[in-house]
């Protein structure tokens, strides 16, 4: 999943208060020792066969992605030059999702997950290779590319829940929030190696080799979930019965689910929008321009992946941490509002990066440990609902902060809603995941 510089999957660090304090976690990021502090270290995840078999797949994959989305937003200016087109074009993709992404947990629950991902990837590798074969023969027009971005974004409302859902079938629970964040570092790299490959390319060969090497990156995937077989009994549920209408009743009457679902709502409309706010920043506040933009969201990513790495030594996640997490997020956007020059605005980037994407991962982290089994597909759904779905409401509403008051107060506002809900979190009490407090 990705939204405006941060790609998801998610969890928080034990020790949030010391975010400051990067040196002292190295040493436990390489550790796979199951008596150091973390618990394991940050790549435990990767001690299971069956993740590592998907955790290279993710690799090839995820960089296809953001490869192909590079070159899909040249395409639509060498086709149109307008920047309403590509905003359409992109708007496209994440339509399926605000309308009809709580559905897609439904299918999570009702069908084997790996068998549904197998499909759902089969069917973007489709779609990637009809990019491929359009462009190669020049028919690629703004219909087409509206019409691909959306049936992208339907098999998305399925496979999205589904991938979350399934990572928690690779690993012990313990293990969960190392599979979780190390998923983040892959999406969150690629977002920085994607553009630069397809840039490359673009310069060299043209669009048309993007979409071909993303189209056949899903093959990648297709063969780890093979290779995976049936060494996961958990991936093959019984059918469940209900619905959304179940799912939310049950998010309803538990507060560790409905309190993060409730709380990503608040952050994921107002505080994530930074693809309206960073641009406005760097041109009209630090009269910059491309550049500026540019280093100001590398730094962002550069936060997300280190965010991600610290993410991944918890094992343990509690309700403090989310708290945490969430005003950490809220004072790193305060800071880069309150930022004088460049310089300064990067560090409380890169502080506001890591923090966002340790709130991002313990929030689906604590879901997934919470929600049963017969429940964690609709869940999840929720989740990338409140998360992704949000964007085609928060990024207007954000657009219009930015526009009338400025792209300071935007980020004021955003961690305001930080704010509120950590304090939120901190005020409501939630018993610990069952599966934690369960020997081994």
């Amino acid at each position: 999943m990705d939204r405006d510089g941060l790609t998801v999957m998610p969890e928080a660090a034990p020790a949030l208060a010391g975010l400051s304090v990067l040196p002292g976690w190295w040493p436990h990021l390489r550790s796979g020792r199951p008596d150091s502090p973390a618990g394991g270290g940050a790549f435990r995840a990767l001690g299971s066969r069956p993740y590592r078999l998907y955790f290279l797949g993710q690799v090839a994959s995820a960089s296809g992605t953001f490869l192909q989305a590079t070159a899909l937003g040249w395409l639509v200016l060498q086709l149109t030059g307008s920047a309403t087109a590509l905003g359409l074009v992109l708007a496209a993709g994440s339509l399926p999702t605000l309308l009809l992404g709580p559905w897609g947990g439904v299918l999570a629950d009702r069908f084997d997950l790996r068998m549904l991902l197998i499909g759902t990837q089969l069917a973007s590798g489709l779609l990637a290779a009809a990019l491929w074969v359009a462009a190669d023969f020049g028919a690629a027009s703004v219909g087409l590319l509206v019409a691909v971005g959306v049936a992208s974004g339907l098999v998305s409302v399925a496979d999205s829940p589904a991938r979350q859902a399934f990572a928690a079938t690779l690993v012990p629970p313990r293990d969960l929030a190392s599979a979780i964040s190390l998923n983040g570092v892959v999406m969150n790299s690629a977002r920085v190696v994607g553009p630069a490959v397809a840039a490359l390319l673009i310069a060299t060969v043209g669009t048309t080799p993007c979409f071909a090497v993303n189209a056949l990156s899903y093959l990648a995937v297709i063969g780890a979930l093979v290779a995976i077989g049936s060494r996961v009994p958990t991936s093959a549920r019984p059918t469940q019965r209900g619905g959304v209408r179940e799912g939310l009743h049950y998010a309803g009457t538990k507060p560790q689910l409905w309190l993060p679902l409730a709380m990503m709502s608040l952050v994921g409309l107002l505080a994530f929008n930074f693809g309206v706010v960073l641009p406005v920043l760097a041109q009209r506040d630090f009269g910059g321009g491309g550049g500026t933009y540019g280093l100001m969201s590398t730094l962002l990513s550069c936060g997300a992946v280190l965010g991600s790495l610290g993410a991944g030594l918890v094992h343990h996640p509690r309700r403090v941490y989310l708290a945490t997490a969430a005003v950490v997020f809220g004072i790193g956007l305060a800071g880069t509002a309150a930022a004088p020059n460049v310089p300064t605005a990067c560090v409380a980037l890169a502080l506001t990066g890591m923090a966002a994407f340790m709130f991002v991962t313990l929030t689906s982290t604590t879901l997934q440990l919470h929600a049963t089994p017969a429940y964690r597909g609709r869940i999840m759904a929720l989740f990338s609902f409140l998360y992704l779905g949000t964007t085609p409401i928060g990024s207007p509403l954000t657009g219009w902060i930015t526009s009338s008051f400025g792209a300071r107060a935007a980020l004021l506002v955003g961690a305001a809603a930080c704010l509120l809900a950590g304090a939120a979190a901190y005020s409501v009490r939630t018993p610990p995941a069952p599966e934690i407090s369960q020997p081994g």
